[in-house]
């Protein structure tokens, strides 16, 4: 696409190169999931929060954890189960005798980035605590409100909703989620690539051989880089042309809401970033748009009996719409 390459203005060299490190130290340890790695430093860099569907086994929660072990800053584990209570994820007042009043302790929902393992075996009352911590950065308990500090993501894995013992999330809380990601059965020759590697750590933990790569500040100083990659006006109307046609489908019972119009913008300079370019380009949005809207749409009833999905559905669309030259 000629017309989007130009002058470069941002120097993107060190950025690139700790994001290469990154990349690096993750596969040490996981195999053939290259798109998930990139998907996920992608969520973290545009500010966003990352949903990672798969059945058990896929190494959906240890991706993650490898992902957090490479940023130096606080990191929490919290594992969603059936009787997990709002208090145990965001904290709860404890009486002080001391002072004789109320304290707030904190849940360990407050950290920089956080390990949601297997988020849909909650229900929705627990759900419904990360509203406003995913939304806004911050939690309002007893009419006093915590802020976050950044960065801060949410990595959350969940099992296929046909798995027995799991809620479907609420599409407020979907809609928070910038990206949801499939992590598919690995091929015959990765399958064994993976056990050689088992096999060559000698049960050693996987963590341990991951190295921490960047600082916490540093990640908010790249994602306030990201923000400055520069928008040709006329990508700006064709990510709302595509987001506005997932309105108007007829294979859709609801369409996407303009949230999905600026997480396909932010998610489009982290990743062309990523790629060495202080600009966008139509494919760049076409890529992210895929990862942006399977989540936020919803089939039309007799679409989904004819085993029609959402991402199907999300690139027809995407691919109905003109690109701009």
């Amino acid at each position: 696409m000629e017309n989007y390459t130009c002058q470069s203005n941002i120097d993107l060299s060190e950025f690139n190169e700790t994001i290469d490190r990154i990349r690096a130290e993750i596969k040490k340890v996981i195999i053939g999931q290259d798109l998930a790695i990139d998907l996920i430093l992608t969520a973290i860099l545009a500010d966003g929060h990352l949903l990672i569907e798969g059945v058990p086994g896929v190494a959906k929660t240890i991706l993650a954890k490898l992902t957090a072990k490479c940023i130096s800053a606080p990191f929490s584990r919290i594992q969603f189960t059936p009787d997990l209570m709002p208090s145990d994820v965001i904290g709860t007042s404890v009486f002080n005798e001391k002072l004789t009043d109320f304290e707030f302790k904190k849940g360990p929902v407050f950290a920089n980035i956080v390990l949601i393992d297997e988020i849909n075996r909650a229900p929705a009352k627990t759900q419904s605590a990360l509203f406003e911590v995913m939304a806004e950065r911050q939690i309002t308990v007893d009419g006093q409100t915590y802020s976050f500090t950044r960065p801060f993501t949410v990595l959350s894995t969940q099992n296929p909703i046909e798995q027995e013992g799991t809620y479907r999330l609420p599409e407020a809380q979907l809609d928070r989620f910038l990206f949801k990601i499939n992590i598919n059965y690995p091929t015959l020759d990765e399958e064994i690539n993976i056990v050689l590697n088992h096999n060559t750590m000698n049960s050693q933990d996987e963590t341990a051989v991951v190295q921490e790569v960047v600082s916490a500040e540093q990640i908010v100083k790249y994602q306030e880089l990201i923000r400055q990659i520069h928008v040709e006006n006329s990508l700006v109307e064709y990510i709302a042309k595509i987001v506005v046609s997932t309105r108007t489908n007829a294979n859709l019972y609801l369409g996407a809401s303009p949230r999905a119009s600026i997480a396909i913008l932010n998610a489009s300079k982290a990743y062309a970033a990523m790629q060495g370019k202080d600009f966008i380009t139509p494919d760049d949005v076409k890529f992210i748009s895929t990862y942006v809207l399977n989540h936020r749409i919803l089939l039309a009833p007799e679409r989904e009996m004819e085993g029609l999905t959402t991402i199907q559905i999300a690139k027809q669309i995407i691919d109905s719409v003109e690109v701009p030259r």
